[in-house]
């Protein structure tokens, strides 16, 4: 069979199968015919109009994580709002119940020392015209100018000025027991580095011992500052570092075993046998001397005695010099209390660091 009856077959059987199908035959269920070619401007209207709706649809989402986003903002806000308020409360209650604490620390030491009982606060409070024009009677007045050997009376002199004298007299004297800054708070007026050059003996002068105390006070809180300014001008991981704590609470040690000492400077009531090893100890170390000072130190610490601990039968005969043990220049201080052996031990510790602050021209008084 050739080529031309297969064709001719083939399109017979086609025309057979459309004449079968007939017009009208499943017209509901055929499906349109979609467009097989559509013009360039068609084309480019859908792109921009899925374009359009891809952007609506990228600025609805935006605006809905903007608003999300906002909220845990405002909320955050909010809580960080009521953490500083609390924190603003709590600081507010720590600072009143810690000023109320050394309001209370300040009386009872002010009650020690035997010192004037300090102002409340309210009467702190209190407005000058109101203090101004506070009164006193006549005899009461008169009495406490003579409790402060202040004449009574002055030649025309009349009851308000006698009370303006009485107040200028208790403004001077609350002046004069205005507590210093340092390290360790005193009512020791401070010396000036050029007169705190401390003697090599007590003078028996009641003005001149008087001094030498604020020129002790006054040296001890300079060493103070300056062992604090060194602490502080180390590297942050010094500080950090085992050691570094370690010098920084011997530091902080130091000062608190020193304000005993403070307080009977204060009172002028160190007795000698205390007040001149210390005065020794000083004044070699400010000539630099820091062998001989520790041997002071030594002296003061352990004493002279051939037993130091306490020893005194040392067997079951009477000796010659059975007698000696019981000396009291070699007794030693600092058994007699533990507060005089904290603030001594911190004398010490300063001696150390004043070695090193302020190192010796003479190598053989460097000490070990």
């Amino acid at each position: 069979m050739d080529f031309a009856a297969l064709m001719s077959k083939e399109i017979s059987k086609a025309k057979g199968d459309s004449k079968s199908s007939g017009p009208g035959k499943d017209k509901d269920n055929t499906p349109e015919p979609t467009k097989k070619y559509m013009r360039r401007g068609e084309v480019e209207a859908a792109r921009v109009a899925a374009y359009n709706e891809e952007q609506e649809r990228a600025e609805r989402d935006r605006q809905e994580r903007q608003a999300n986003k906002r909220k845990l903002e405002e909320d955050e806000a909010a809580r960080k709002r009521e953490r500083e308020e609390k924190k603003r409360k709590f600081a507010e209650e720590s600072k009143k119940r810690r000023e109320e604490e050394e309001e209370a620390a300040e009386r009872e030491r002010r009650r020690k020392l035997g010192l004037p009982e300090m102002p409340s606060k309210s009467d702190a409070e209190q407005t000058p015209d109101n203090a101004e024009t506070e009164d006193i009677e006549e005899d009461e007045l008169l009495a406490k100018l003579r409790e402060i050997d202040e004449p009574a009376r002055l030649f025309g002199e009349n009851h308000q000025a006698r009370l303006r004298r009485y107040r200028r007299l208790v403004q001077r004297a609350a002046s004069k027991q205005k507590i210093t800054d340092g390290p360790i708070p005193t009512i020791l007026e401070p010396v000036p580095g050029a007169k705190m050059i401390i003697p090599a003996k007590i003078p028996k002068e009641q003005d001149e011992r008087l001094f030498l105390l604020r020129q002790l006070g006054s040296y001890f809180n300079m060493v103070l500052s300056e062992w604090e300014l060194a602490l502080a001008k180390r590297d942050i991981s010094v500080r950090q570092s085992f050691q570094g704590k370690q010098a920084y609470n011997a530091m902080l040690q130091s000062r608190e075993n020193m304000k005993p000492l403070f307080r009977r400077l204060e009172k002028s009531d160190l007795e000698d046998g205390l007040l001149e090893p210390i005065v020794e100890i000083v004044h070699k170390a400010q000539q630099r001397k820091y062998v001989d000072a520790n041997d002071a130190y030594l002296r003061v610490s352990i004493g002279k005695a051939a037993w130091p601990i306490g020893v005194t039968m040392v067997g079951i005969h009477e000796r010659s010099a059975r007698e000696k043990l019981h000396q009291s220049d070699q007794q030693a201080h600092i058994l007699s209390d533990e507060a005089t052996r904290k603030y001594l031990q911190s004398i010490k510790r300063l001696l150390s660091f004043a070695q090193v602050r302020w190192p010796p021209e003479d190598q053989l008084q460097v000490m070990g």
